[in-house]
């Protein structure tokens, strides 16, 4: 009797449990073998938990079930293609997959394999494994690298996201800061013409209660300056006098002239500098008086730090 796929397998030295498993999961001697390089490394028992898998009826390719046990071994001969079988189980496996139809009868038994066809053929099997694992390691390489490049994109996207916030939270907290330091000035210039004001109005009141007693007339009060008009000459005027202020920025990228606010923080004027030139700046140097305004001083108006009307500015 010829030997069964099954026999084949033993005498291969695989043992007798995946070797049924074999034949039975993979139809055929070369799938059995495949089966077996694939599964090498997996213990027998979760093997014999896995389902076997389902045989695609629309594959020409596929193999033919294997002979049963005790199945007797017969030589027949497709005359579409010239494929040999050992039983009509397997002409039939075949003409059903592949819809040849002309079968023939053969007196020519099929031989089992050689210790060295079986050798040659294991060799193969393991050589096509090998550069199919081959091929899809460098596929998973390409994979992890497109996810993590998509990784670091989207980190960065978010890093950048968060530090815009964080400067927008900081540019309104500069100016909260800012309105309530306005409104703090506001407050105490007025409680100080309001003391200034009563002062004022109980001195008169002395020098009036002072010359009605003398017998005098009561003194007149001294008139409010003029108002400063633009037909007279014009005076120079204070650095507390002005509402703005002009800067020239010195930067890598060129020279940048704009005017500001006297109350505007120089964080704000960093914050400014970047959106229009996409300079980052650090940290400003007055050249004279020799200056150096750090992150520390990012904080401060341009008015405390004495840059108005107008400074030259180098930025780093």
């Amino acid at each position: 009797m010829a030997s069964t796929d099954y026999d084949v397998l033993v005498d291969m030295g695989f043992d007798k449990e995946r070797a049924t498993l074999a034949v039975k999961k993979s139809g055929g001697l070369q799938g059995a073998l495949e089966w077996l390089e694939e599964t090498q490394d997996k213990p027998l028992e979760e093997l014999v938990r896995t389902p076997a898998p389902v045989q695609d009826d629309d594959d020409p390719n596929a193999e033919p079930p294997a002979l049963g046990v005790g199945e007797e071994a017969h030589s027949l001969v497709c005359a579409d293609c010239g494929k040999k079988f050992r039983s009509e189980a397997q002409a039939s496996f075949h003409g059903a997959k592949s819809g040849h139809l002309n079968f023939e009868e053969s007196t020519e038994e099929i031989a089992s394999l050689t210790e060295e066809e079986k050798k040659a053929k294991l060799a193969e099997l393991r050589e096509k494994l090998a550069a199919k694992r081959s091929t899809m390691s460098e596929q998973d390489k390409i994979d992890k690298k497109k996810n993590e490049d998509i990784r670091k994109k989207s980190t960065k996207e978010s890093q950048d996201i968060k530090e815009d916030l964080q400067k927008k939270e900081q540019i309104k907290e500069a100016a909260a800061k800012r309105r309530e330091k306005v409104a703090e000035v506001a407050a105490k210039e007025k409680i100080r013409a309001k003391i200034a004001a009563d002062k004022e109005e109980r001195r008169l009141k002395a020098e009036k209660e002072k010359a009605a007693r003398d017998g005098r007339a009561p003194p007149v009060p001294a008139a409010a300056p003029p108002a400063a008009t633009t037909s007279g000459p014009i005076s120079s005027k204070p650095a507390s006098a002005y509402t703005e202020t002009r800067l020239r920025l010195q930067t890598t990228n060129g020279n940048v002239q704009k005017s500001f606010p006297v109350d505007t923080t120089l964080f704000e004027v960093a914050a400014a500098l970047g959106e229009e030139s996409g300079f980052q700046a650090q940290s400003f140097v007055q050249n004279y008086p020799k200056k150096i305004f750090d992150q520390i001083d990012f904080g401060q108006t341009l008015k405390e730090l004495g840059l108005v009307p107008s400074a030259s500015l180098i930025v780093r």
